[in-house]
Protein backbone atom coordinates (compact mmCIF):
# COMPACT_ATOMS: atom_id res chain seq x y z
CA UNK A 1 0.00 0.00 0.00
CA UNK A 2 1.59 3.03 -0.55
CA UNK A 3 1.88 6.35 1.59
CA UNK A 4 -1.31 8.07 0.42
CA UNK A 5 -3.39 4.92 0.82
CA UNK A 6 -2.02 4.69 4.34
CA UNK A 7 -2.70 7.89 5.47
CA UNK A 8 -6.42 7.86 3.74
CA UNK A 9 -6.76 4.66 5.61
CA UNK A 10 -5.76 6.00 8.80
CA UNK A 11 -7.74 9.43 8.54
CA UNK A 12 -10.49 7.70 7.48
CA UNK A 13 -10.04 4.90 10.63
CA UNK A 14 -9.77 8.53 12.67
CA UNK A 15 -13.38 9.95 11.20
CA UNK A 16 -15.15 6.33 11.91
CA UNK A 17 -13.95 6.47 15.48
CA UNK A 18 -15.05 10.48 16.18
CA UNK A 19 -18.59 9.84 14.78
CA UNK A 20 -18.72 6.48 17.25
CA UNK A 21 -18.10 8.73 20.25
CA UNK A 22 -21.16 11.17 19.22
CA UNK A 23 -23.71 11.91 22.07
CA UNK A 24 -21.40 10.91 25.08
CA UNK A 25 -23.22 13.36 27.00
CA UNK A 26 -25.68 13.28 29.95
CA UNK A 27 -28.73 14.45 28.41
CA UNK A 28 -29.51 16.84 31.51
CA UNK A 29 -26.85 19.50 30.65
CA UNK A 30 -27.86 21.65 27.86
CA UNK A 31 -23.69 22.82 27.40
CA UNK A 32 -23.45 19.40 26.18
CA UNK A 33 -20.14 19.09 27.57
CA UNK A 34 -20.14 17.25 30.64
CA UNK A 35 -18.18 14.28 28.69
CA UNK A 36 -19.84 11.89 30.39
CA UNK A 37 -21.36 8.50 29.14
CA UNK A 38 -25.39 7.96 29.18
CA UNK A 39 -26.05 5.59 32.43
CA UNK A 40 -28.76 3.46 33.20
CA UNK A 41 -28.32 4.19 36.73
CA UNK A 42 -28.28 7.44 38.67
CA UNK A 43 -27.01 7.12 42.44
CA UNK A 44 -29.13 9.99 43.90
CA UNK A 45 -26.97 13.01 45.98
CA UNK A 46 -28.65 15.01 48.70
CA UNK A 47 -30.59 17.94 47.74
CA UNK A 48 -31.44 16.10 44.46
CA UNK A 49 -35.40 15.27 43.54
CA UNK A 50 -37.13 13.17 41.20
CA UNK A 51 -38.03 16.02 39.36
CA UNK A 52 -34.14 17.22 38.86
CA UNK A 53 -33.05 13.64 38.01
CA UNK A 54 -35.90 12.75 35.36
CA UNK A 55 -34.83 16.69 33.92
CA UNK A 56 -31.14 16.16 33.93
CA UNK A 57 -31.47 12.60 31.46
CA UNK A 58 -34.34 14.19 29.57
CA UNK A 59 -37.06 11.30 30.77
CA UNK A 60 -40.50 12.16 32.40
CA UNK A 61 -40.63 11.82 35.91
CA UNK A 62 -43.50 9.77 35.81
CA UNK A 63 -41.65 6.98 34.05
CA UNK A 64 -38.35 7.05 36.07
CA UNK A 65 -40.87 6.98 38.99
CA UNK A 66 -42.49 3.98 37.60
CA UNK A 67 -39.35 2.51 36.56
CA UNK A 68 -38.08 2.42 40.17
CA UNK A 69 -40.98 1.47 41.98
CA UNK A 70 -41.62 4.81 43.48
CA UNK A 71 -45.46 5.91 44.68
CA UNK A 72 -46.85 9.73 43.72
CA UNK A 73 -45.53 10.59 46.77
CA UNK A 74 -42.20 11.06 44.41
CA UNK A 75 -39.97 11.00 47.47
CA UNK A 76 -36.48 9.66 46.92
CA UNK A 77 -33.55 9.57 49.47
CA UNK A 78 -29.78 10.16 49.17
CA UNK A 79 -27.56 6.97 47.97
CA UNK A 80 -30.94 5.46 46.42
CA UNK A 81 -30.28 3.69 43.18
CA UNK A 82 -32.47 4.97 40.52
CA UNK A 83 -33.06 3.46 36.64
CA UNK A 84 -33.10 6.43 34.49
CA UNK A 85 -33.51 4.61 31.35
CA UNK A 86 -36.25 2.30 30.23
CA UNK A 87 -35.39 -1.65 31.85
CA UNK A 88 -35.35 -3.93 29.09
CA UNK A 89 -37.12 -6.69 31.61
CA UNK A 90 -39.27 -3.98 32.75
CA UNK A 91 -42.72 -4.65 34.19
CA UNK A 92 -45.41 -2.11 34.73
CA UNK A 93 -46.02 -3.03 38.66
CA UNK A 94 -46.74 -1.59 41.86
CA UNK A 95 -45.38 -3.83 43.96
CA UNK A 96 -41.82 -2.87 44.98
CA UNK A 97 -39.07 -5.60 45.41
CA UNK A 98 -38.17 -6.87 49.34
CA UNK A 99 -34.88 -5.50 48.71
CA UNK A 100 -35.86 -1.97 47.72
CA UNK A 101 -38.28 -1.70 50.26
CA UNK A 102 -35.44 -2.25 53.20
CA UNK A 103 -32.90 0.49 51.21
CA UNK A 104 -35.54 2.77 51.44
CA UNK A 105 -36.37 2.17 54.99
CA UNK A 106 -32.88 2.65 55.75
CA UNK A 107 -31.98 5.64 54.10
CA UNK A 108 -35.34 7.27 55.27
CA UNK A 109 -34.30 6.43 58.84
CA UNK A 110 -30.93 8.35 58.01
CA UNK A 111 -32.49 11.30 55.96
CA UNK A 112 -35.20 13.58 57.50
CA UNK A 113 -38.14 14.24 54.54
CA UNK A 114 -38.19 16.56 52.21
CA UNK A 115 -41.07 19.08 51.58
CA UNK A 116 -44.05 17.27 49.69
CA UNK A 117 -45.34 18.59 46.79
CA UNK A 118 -48.97 16.94 45.39
CA UNK A 119 -48.76 14.71 42.92
CA UNK A 120 -51.51 16.03 40.64
CA UNK A 121 -53.84 19.16 42.47
CA UNK A 122 -57.39 19.42 41.69
CA UNK A 123 -56.29 22.41 39.95
CA UNK A 124 -54.02 20.29 37.49
CA UNK A 125 -56.68 17.54 36.95
CA UNK A 126 -58.84 20.52 35.03
CA UNK A 127 -55.82 22.01 33.23
CA UNK A 128 -55.02 18.31 31.96
CA UNK A 129 -58.80 18.38 30.79
CA UNK A 130 -60.18 22.17 29.13
CA UNK A 131 -58.13 24.62 30.89
CA UNK A 132 -55.04 25.85 28.69
CA UNK A 133 -51.78 26.73 30.02
CA UNK A 134 -51.39 30.96 29.57
CA UNK A 135 -47.60 31.43 29.71
CA UNK A 136 -45.85 34.98 30.05
CA UNK A 137 -42.46 35.89 29.55
CA UNK A 138 -40.18 34.62 32.62
CA UNK A 139 -37.72 38.07 32.15
CA UNK A 140 -37.10 41.27 29.95
CA UNK A 141 -34.15 41.50 27.48
CA UNK A 142 -33.11 40.39 24.29
CA UNK A 143 -32.86 36.66 23.22
CA UNK A 144 -28.95 35.93 22.93
CA UNK A 145 -30.14 32.50 21.56
CA UNK A 146 -33.13 30.16 20.29
CA UNK A 147 -34.19 26.34 21.03
CA UNK A 148 -33.16 24.03 18.54
CA UNK A 149 -34.01 20.18 18.29
CA UNK A 150 -30.79 18.94 16.27
CA UNK A 151 -28.74 21.02 19.45
CA UNK A 152 -28.44 19.79 22.72
CA UNK A 153 -26.62 22.83 23.67
CA UNK A 154 -29.61 24.61 23.08
CA UNK A 155 -32.62 22.93 24.91
CA UNK A 156 -33.97 26.31 25.50
CA UNK A 157 -33.63 29.95 25.30
CA UNK A 158 -31.57 32.25 26.48
CA UNK A 159 -32.40 35.78 27.51
CA UNK A 160 -30.14 38.76 28.39
CA UNK A 161 -30.27 41.23 31.32
CA UNK A 162 -28.51 42.93 34.15
CA UNK A 163 -27.65 40.86 37.01
CA UNK A 164 -30.14 40.90 40.16
CA UNK A 165 -32.72 41.53 37.50
CA UNK A 166 -35.99 40.13 39.29
CA UNK A 167 -37.05 36.69 36.50
CA UNK A 168 -41.02 35.68 36.80
CA UNK A 169 -42.78 32.05 37.10
CA UNK A 170 -44.00 31.43 33.36
CA UNK A 171 -47.01 29.73 34.78
CA UNK A 172 -47.97 28.53 38.24
CA UNK A 173 -47.36 25.73 39.63
CA UNK A 174 -45.46 24.00 42.13
CA UNK A 175 -41.61 24.21 42.31
CA UNK A 176 -40.05 20.79 42.36
CA UNK A 177 -36.39 22.00 42.53
CA UNK A 178 -34.08 24.64 43.93
CA UNK A 179 -30.72 24.20 44.10
CA UNK A 180 -27.43 24.14 41.92
CA UNK A 181 -26.78 20.32 41.71
CA UNK A 182 -27.11 19.75 38.34
CA UNK A 183 -24.31 20.33 36.21
CA UNK A 184 -24.19 23.86 33.11
CA UNK A 185 -27.47 25.19 35.10
CA UNK A 186 -25.87 27.30 38.33
CA UNK A 187 -28.67 28.36 40.39
CA UNK A 188 -31.41 26.57 39.03
CA UNK A 189 -35.80 26.39 39.47
CA UNK A 190 -37.93 23.99 38.05
CA UNK A 191 -41.53 24.46 38.50
CA UNK A 192 -44.38 22.04 37.92
CA UNK A 193 -47.37 23.60 36.02
CA UNK A 194 -49.22 19.96 35.54
CA UNK A 195 -47.91 16.80 35.18
CA UNK A 196 -46.88 17.00 31.56
CA UNK A 197 -45.37 20.35 32.18
CA UNK A 198 -42.26 21.64 33.36
CA UNK A 199 -40.10 24.90 33.48
CA UNK A 200 -36.91 25.79 34.20
CA UNK A 201 -34.62 29.47 35.16
CA UNK A 202 -30.87 28.35 35.01
CA UNK A 203 -27.87 30.52 36.07
CA UNK A 204 -29.79 32.85 38.66
CA UNK A 205 -27.75 34.69 41.33
CA UNK A 206 -30.36 34.13 44.09
CA UNK A 207 -32.98 31.64 44.69
CA UNK A 208 -36.38 33.28 46.10
CA UNK A 209 -38.64 30.25 45.84
CA UNK A 210 -38.13 26.96 47.88
CA UNK A 211 -38.74 23.26 46.97
CA UNK A 212 -42.60 22.46 47.16
CA UNK A 213 -43.53 25.87 47.31
CA UNK A 214 -47.17 27.38 45.40
CA UNK A 215 -45.99 29.76 43.27
CA UNK A 216 -48.54 32.05 41.39
CA UNK A 217 -47.98 32.94 37.55
CA UNK A 218 -45.82 35.92 37.30
CA UNK A 219 -44.25 35.77 40.86
CA UNK A 220 -41.12 36.99 41.66
CA UNK A 221 -38.92 33.51 42.36
CA UNK A 222 -35.13 34.21 41.68
CA UNK A 223 -32.69 37.12 40.50
CA UNK A 224 -30.37 36.81 37.16
CA UNK A 225 -27.27 36.00 37.46
CA UNK A 226 -24.55 34.08 35.87
CA UNK A 227 -23.88 31.33 38.04
CA UNK A 228 -22.45 28.40 35.54
CA UNK A 229 -22.09 30.82 32.66
CA UNK A 230 -20.09 33.48 31.45
CA UNK A 231 -22.45 35.88 31.26
CA UNK A 232 -25.28 37.35 32.97
CA UNK A 233 -28.47 35.91 31.43
CA UNK A 234 -31.05 33.68 32.23
CA UNK A 235 -31.73 30.21 30.19
CA UNK A 236 -35.52 29.03 30.11
CA UNK A 237 -36.53 25.68 29.09
CA UNK A 238 -39.81 24.25 28.52
CA UNK A 239 -40.42 20.66 29.53
CA UNK A 240 -43.52 18.39 28.13
CA UNK A 241 -43.58 14.92 29.50
CA UNK A 242 -39.76 15.28 29.98
CA UNK A 243 -38.91 16.33 26.77
CA UNK A 244 -37.80 19.67 26.19
CA UNK A 245 -40.18 22.08 23.63
CA UNK A 246 -39.87 25.22 21.66
CA UNK A 247 -40.33 27.82 24.17
CA UNK A 248 -41.37 30.47 21.47
CA UNK A 249 -44.34 27.68 21.10
CA UNK A 250 -45.52 28.25 24.13
CA UNK A 251 -44.87 32.13 25.36
CA UNK A 252 -46.85 35.42 23.70
CA UNK A 253 -45.06 37.53 21.32
CA UNK A 254 -42.63 39.38 22.35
Amino acid sequence: MSVPSRLYTILLFLMLAACGHKGLYSKGYYSGHSGQRPTAVHVVQAGETLYSIAFQYGQDYREVARWNDIDHSYTIYPEQALKVIKPTSYRNTNQASDETKVNKQAAAEKYPPKPQIPARTPTEKRRNGSHKLRWQWPAKGAILSRFSASDPGQKGIAIAGKKSSRIYAAEAGYVVYSGSGLRGYGKLIIIKHNETFLSAYAHNEQLRAREGEKVKKGEHIADMGNTGTDKVKLHFEIRHNGTPVDPFKYLPKP
